[in-house]
């Protein structure tokens, strides 16, 4: 009995010491398996390899501690794993929590003007305690310095239409890895990216454009091109944005772009195919909008693409006011229904336009795509819904077809594409009618047609209108893109669509691959948690003891059978 008590004693001891060496190699030791569906604890191989060349120290502070709310719990926790993960593979990456309020009012004040001078924010949420209900001000951000360069980044993505506090929370779980990965990229860049902005065939006026430019120019070099006025596009400028232009683009300019292009440029097309606008209606009552005359259909046929002569119209979609009567001499309004303006929910799993709000348009075209000898790939970013039509040119707008319901039946035509994304090898418009004045433009610049080009990617979308800004002359401010002047509402979907197109065309490492990451929300059934809340109870709390209390009785019997017949010698 003494030596099987001795090792019962040492079989304890050693099972001590195993947890204890298991804890203390933990400490410094962090690995991880992902068993989980989605592989969501799992790094992609794009940030790895970015990590892996990491030799400057990156220190992150994140703001995001203290006493939180459950769902700022998991976002706190989430954000920790990982950092962990980023540390796993570069242990130049150092990081820590801090509560930005904690401490005194004076010294919580002070951090608070602090944070605020460099564009942080905080969150403020009603947090109910027990019978209690009080107000917490909560800063969801982390900043990263690297040396004397830093950039704060918003871990919290904002919550849209129709989405839960649940969803918005899952979304900002998943968005973590790219966010994290592209800040620390953007901060070891040597140069921002170059952006320009064609000029000169009636496109987007300055004003219009100066929210893109807002939002541009923390990350990139912006700026204005008359391509008419230069010989070609150089190797640094990183993209072309062709917004809204609504005069003719001469051949010249066209060669300018598609050699641009074969040299593995980048180009966002933003294109309103018809004149079709609510001040025109509101001028002729009865208005015939007109193609644009830019001449650019071989071109865009040739890239693979195609726009249709016509406009969408969708049931989902925002309103404008119409005056319906007077009341003592006041005109009265009433909010009616615009299915031109169709308001846009992404289906597609891209990571571009995956977990976007909704996206406001105004007279898009639909876009189709075309087959084309080169290898392209060609991917739908954006749709209207399926309770869409489209009405093809010549077609006669006005005001009367708000004075009826619609009739849902007509309806029918399907999803129509007002965005889409190219990828691969794209063939030149002008090969094999190359003139002498361009072979001369490219002689006087030392360079030579090119009639097919290098892998590049490009995105075409059917509408400007979804990212000009409004502009008042009088108070020179502009409104933020995605705002409804009629709706007196911000589409955030708007900004976080263009802004997520730029990035993914610049984006030469695949890091936009993370952006792309599922983290399925798994949300317990309410109803049935009420109705069987007693045997879950039972079955969480009471069954584990009781099941621990049988396996010692049945232990306790098996050993008593064992060893009780034994004879004791003393």
């Amino acid at each position: 009995m003494k030596n099987q008590a001795s090792k019962d004693f040492l079989n304890f001891g050693l099972i001590i010491a195993i947890v204890v060496a298991v804890n203390i190699v933990g400490n410094y030791v962090y690995k991880t398996w992902d068993f989980t569906e989605e592989k969501r604890f799992t790094l992609t191989d794009a940030t790895k390899s970015m990590l892996g060349e990491v030799e400057d120290v990156v220190y992150v502070k994140v703001l995001l501690d203290g006493k939180l709310p459950a769902g700022f719990k998991r976002l706190r926790q989430s954000t920790l794993e990982i950092l962990k993960d980023f540390n796993s593979i570069n242990k130049t990456i150092e990081f820590d929590f801090e509560d930005p309020t904690a401490g005194s009012i004076e010294k919580a004040n002070a951090r608070k003007e602090e944070l605020s001078n460099i564009g942080i924010y905080p969150t403020n949420l009603r947090v109910a305690e027990g019978s209690e209900t009080t107000e917490k001000l909560i800063y969801p951000y982390a900043l990263i310095n690297i040396g004397d360069r830093s950039m704060a980044v918003n871990l919290l993505e904002a919550q849209g239409i129709g989405i839960s506090d649940e969803l918005a929370l899952n979304n900002s779980v998943s968005l973590l890895e790219y966010k994290f990965a592209d800040a620390i990229q953007k901060l070891l860049s040597s140069r921002k990216p170059n952006i320009l902005l064609t000029t000169g065939n009636g496109e987007l006026r300055p004003e219009q454009t100066a929210a893109i430019e807002n939002l541009l120019k923390s990350n990139f070099n912006t700026g204005r091109i008359d391509l008419d006025s230069i010989y070609n596009l150089g190797e640094d400028l990183d993209l072309l944005i062709v917004a809204g232009p609504s005069k003719p683009i001469s051949q010249r300019s066209q060669f300018i772009i598609d050699q641009y292009v074969m040299n593995g440029g980048k180009v966002l097309w933003m294109i309103d195919y018809l004149t079709a606008s609510l001040d025109s209606i509101s001028k002729y009552e009865n208005y015939v909008p007109e193609v644009y005359p830019l001449g650019i259909e071989d071109m865009f046929f040739k890239y693979g693409f195609r726009i249709q002569p016509n406009l969408i119209l969708d049931l989902e979609c925002t309103r404008i006011p119409q005056v319906i009567g007077s009341a003592g001499g006041k005109p009265q309004q009433e909010m009616f229904q615009f299915y031109y303006h169709p308001l846009i929910a992404s289906n597609s799993e891209h990571p571009i336009v995956k977990n976007i709000d909704r996206v406001n348009m105004f007279f898009p075209s639909t876009i189709d795509t075309v087959r084309t000898k080169s290898r392209i790939k060609k991917e739908i970013l954006l749709a209207s819904s399926n309770y869409s039509r489209f009405q093809l040119t010549p077609v006669r707008l006005s005001f009367d077809i708000l004075r009826f319901d619609a009739d849902e039946s007509k309806f029918d035509k399907g999803q129509q594409n007002v965005a889409v994304l190219l990828d691969g090898e794209f063939e030149s418009l002008f090969k094999n009618r190359v003139s002498e004045n361009m072979n001369g433009m490219l002689q006087d610049i030392g360079k030579s047609f090119k009639e097919t080009s290098i892998k590049t990617k490009m995105i075409v979308i059917s509408d400007s209108d979804f990212a000009k800004n409004l502009y008042s002359p009088k108070t020179n401010r502009i409104s933020p893109i995605g705002f409804n002047q009629w709706e007196q509402f911000t589409f955030k979907g708007n900004q976080q669509f263009f802004y997520n197109a730029v990035e993914y065309l610049l984006d030469n490492r695949g890091l936009v691959e993370a952006r792309g990451k599922d983290v399925k929300l798994r949300l317990l059934d309410k109803v049935k948690i009420q109705n069987e809340r007693s045997y879950w109870q039972f079955l969480n709390l009471i069954f584990p003891i009781i099941f621990l209390v049988l396996i010692g009785i049945f232990y306790t019997i098996i050993r008593r059978r064992r060893f009780g017949n034994r004879n004791i010698k003393i």
